[in-house]
């Protein structure tokens, strides 16, 4: 499973969106399901809401209800490890849907994260492996 953070989400959903195209296309290559947080999924649900009204909303509830989407869990010490990783990258800023994410990374060995954050170019995982992003940088 491919880790998805919060921006392609917006983008795939919301044709208005500059990178719309480019995450779609990226997408119709990429293995199903995509493995999200409930930070990213909230996130995404915010914005989506406030760009699109219920109509975004519903079609991201729809990738979860047909398991295009999936939502990874975190407990408490994988909370507090995101805690550790914000206070480690607050310069960059790091926030808790980035956090979830690298800890989510972390713990199911995967380097591979489809996002047009730039952040994930310097955020690393142990052995100082980095992040293979994909679409990549434009």
């Amino acid at each position: 499973m491919l880790l998805c953070d919060t921006s392609p989400l917006i983008a795939i959903i919301n044709k208005r969106d500059r990178n719309h195209h480019r995450c779609v296309d990226a997408l119709s290559t990429l293995e199903k399901p995509l493995l999200t947080t409930l930070f990213c999924f909230t996130e995404a649900m915010y914005l989506l809401g406030a760009r699109d009204g219920w109509r975004g909303q519903e079609t991201l509830w729809q990738f979860r209800q047909r398991d295009v989407l999936l939502l990874y869990p975190l407990n408490d010490l994988q909370l507090d490890r995101a805690y550790a990783l914000m206070e480690q990258y607050r310069n960059v800023p790091m926030d808790l849907g980035d956090a979830s994410l690298v800890v989510a990374a972390e713990t199911l060995k995967q380097n591979r994260i489809f996002t047009l954050d730039k952040d994930f170019y310097i955020y690393r995982l142990p052995g100082n492996q980095a992040f293979e992003v994909i679409p990549g940088l434009q």
